[in-house]
């Protein structure tokens, strides 16, 4: 197993981090995009470190949280840190394939499916060297259609599904997502400051939901040479107790 390193998420959380499990803004962003209600029942596919499951506990919604990824090592990391922060009774992780959920996990149960998932298809880009930047960036253990395939059958009716992709797969998920009975009801667009073009998107579906699509304001990282007054405020909530 890989040398860990804690790092303090406020709250007295802490996440432990190796260099194939780490993190970075657009989980944050996904994280708080997902917007968790109280006592929902949900579920990370692909959860890596376990940054997103771990930022949702900061905040006592009594939420139940199964973090599911299919590297050991991954599994490992996020179950120290859970010991690491007495959150057994909060999360639950799963060493297991999102293509092979039937038996594993109960199917429409779930309130909430969260994925920070590879944004590379299999075909494009250079091929990352190691086997976990390679599953972390590109669809070599699942495609897009994966997994909001395995959202789906999680998802009760009127369940949500949120997701961080790159621009250019957007009409992708819109079309996987209604082939899967999960319509599109929000998109938000990430770009470095304003004028840029997005390198990041944010999206919501809800299973046997209506049709329509709300468009929210662009989420910009910089204004000028600081970074923008709402990711501030993002980070003053996540971080504001940092050490």
């Amino acid at each position: 197993m890989e040398e860990l390193r804690s790092e303090y998420l406020g709250k007295g959380i802490y996440v432990l981090v190796s260099r194939s499990h780490g993190f970075g803004t657009d989980a944050i962003l996904l994280a708080h995009f997902a917007n968790v209600k109280k006592n929902e029942l949900i579920c990370d596919l692909g959860t890596g470190c376990g940054i997103i499951p771990l930022l949702w506990c900061r905040e006592e919604r009594n939420q139940k949280i199964t973090a599911l990824d299919i590297q050991q090592q991954a599994c490992f990391q996020l179950s120290e840190s859970i010991k690491l922060n007495g959150l057994e009774d909060k999360i639950k992780v799963l060493n297991a394939d999102l293509k092979q959920l039937k038996g594993v996990l109960p199917f429409e149960k779930y309130d909430l499916v969260t994925m920070n998932p590879p944004y590379k298809a299999p075909s494009a880009g250079i091929k990352s060297s190691s086997e976990a930047d390679l599953t972390a960036r590109h669809e070599t253990a699942c495609t897009l259609d994966d997994i909001i395939k395995a959202a789906s059958q999680l998802l009760r009716f009127g369940g949500r599904l949120c997701l961080c992709q790159r621009p250019e797969r957007l009409c992708d998920i819109f079309c996987t997502m209604r082939k899967y009975s999960i319509e599109p009801k929000r998109l938000r667009t990430v770009a470095q400051t304003c004028g840029k073009a997005p390198w990041l998107i944010l999206v919501e579906g809800r299973k046997g939901g209506k049709s329509g699509t709300v468009i929210e304001p662009d989420f910009f990282i910089m204004d000028g040479d600081d970074y923008s007054d709402e990711l501030k405020l993002i980070y003053k909530d996540y971080f504001k107790d940092k050490k």
